[in-house]
């Protein structure tokens, strides 16, 4: 599954994002719909519905003073889908609009009684070595329209799957008798819990990277920490901003929820906060190891400029010599001696391997 990344659409988004054909021939509704159900005091409806069906059962149970609401989950909708949700649910077009198109920040708005809530999601990408992977953390978005008596819940990527929350709650009765703002504080619970699970597995790979970094025996390999720190920053951005958002849940409108989930929100920011602040570390630690890396490249590259020089200075020895007695003149001492070739090669060597003694005792070879 490609990454949802920023600046990017997913193929299927693309294909349903208001094409040509999708204006001539409309999808349905039902394309794009996950599930749709009607709760009743906590319990789930039996039977299948079309979201019309489901909130106007939902508001026959409500005139008869039964607590009902209706939860329906859409993956990647169109235009014309979304639009057809938001006739039935009145919601505002603006929020209609970041719903079709994605790519927002994680934020919270309020329209008139309806909370339109914006989470980022977060995979980990399984590898074998992150000396070898090209991609860890890959990103997604659920957008949540929360209203008196319905949720209604988009998805963009295919990571962000919402079946074991609904899953979760619907053996949860007393939770989704609290109402639409119940299954609001599970989603964002289940993606901040995400956000912790992605950040622990990630300390695996930066620990890895620091050893390596920091192995006397290695080449270290800048171009791994970059990547590293380029899906810690995206992870921050998806991550960070979310931190305001929910304490303004917890602050601003405490006449949309009870005590109670005012309550679980606060839980939720709680972990919102300690995974904010294990990626900041992180961050800074990859800032850290990029310096650390690129000293022990300088010192590597001293090294070897040390151990060229001190070779260097090595052969210079007997090609000076060798030059001295290749310039043919005839009156040069102990030309015509016997000795005079292996007494100048014997020079040669000697003084060579006193050079190499000086330098492998200072370090140099």
């Amino acid at each position: 599954m490609p990454s949802f990344r920023a600046g990017s659409i997913s193929a299927r988004g693309a294909n349903r994002g208001g094409g040509a054909d999708s204006r001539r021939y409309p999808r349905p509704v039902s394309g794009a719909m996950v599930d749709c159900a009607v709760y009743v005091d906590g319990e789930r409806l039996p039977g299948h519905f079309t979201h019309a069906a489901a909130i106007g059962r939902a508001r026959e149970l409500e005139q008869s003073g039964r607590k009902a609401y209706v939860w329906i989950g859409l993956h990647e909708p169109d235009e014309h889908q979304m639009h057809s949700v938001a006739e039935v649910f009145d919601i505002h077009p603006l929020a209609v609009e970041d719903a079709v198109h994605a790519h927002q920040r994680p934020k919270l708005e309020r329209y008139d009684n309806t909370l339109f809530l914006v989470l980022k999601t977060v995979n980990y990408v399984e590898h074998e070595s992150v000396l070898l992977t090209r991609e860890i953390v890959e990103t997604g978005e659920i957008m949540v329209f929360v209203g008196a008596d319905f949720v209604v819940t988009v998805r963009h990527g295919d990571h962000s799957g919402l079946a074991g929350v609904r899953k979760s709650l619907e053996e949860r009765p007393r939770q989704l008798a609290l109402g639409p703002y119940a299954v609001m504080h599970a989603i964002a619970d289940h993606v901040v819990d995400s956000y912790l699970d992605v950040t622990t597995l990630m300390e695996v790979d930066i620990d890895a990277i620091e050893e390596e970094t920091f192995s006397p025996a290695s080449k270290t390999d800048i171009g791994q920490i970059y990547m590293l720190k380029r899906e810690v920053v995206e992870l921050r951005r998806a991550v960070a901003p979310l931190s305001v958002e929910l304490g303004r849940i917890n602050s601003e409108h405490r006449d949309l929820l009870s005590k109670e989930l005012v309550r679980y929100m606060r839980d939720v920011l709680d972990h919102q906060t300690q995974a904010a602040d294990r990626i900041a570390s992180y961050d800074e630690m990859l800032s850290s190891l990029v310096h650390a890396a690129l000293a022990k490249v300088s010192v590597q590259q001293n090294i070897d400029m040390r151990k060229i020089s001190a070779w260097v200075a090595i052969a210079a020895v007997p090609t000076m010599i060798a030059g001295v007695y290749g310039m043919n003149f005839e009156y040069m001492p102990e030309l015509d001696e016997r000795w005079a070739y292996p007494a100048v090669l014997l020079l040669m060597l000697t003084v060579c391997s006193l050079l190499y003694a000086v330098f492998r005792r200072n370090h140099w070879l």
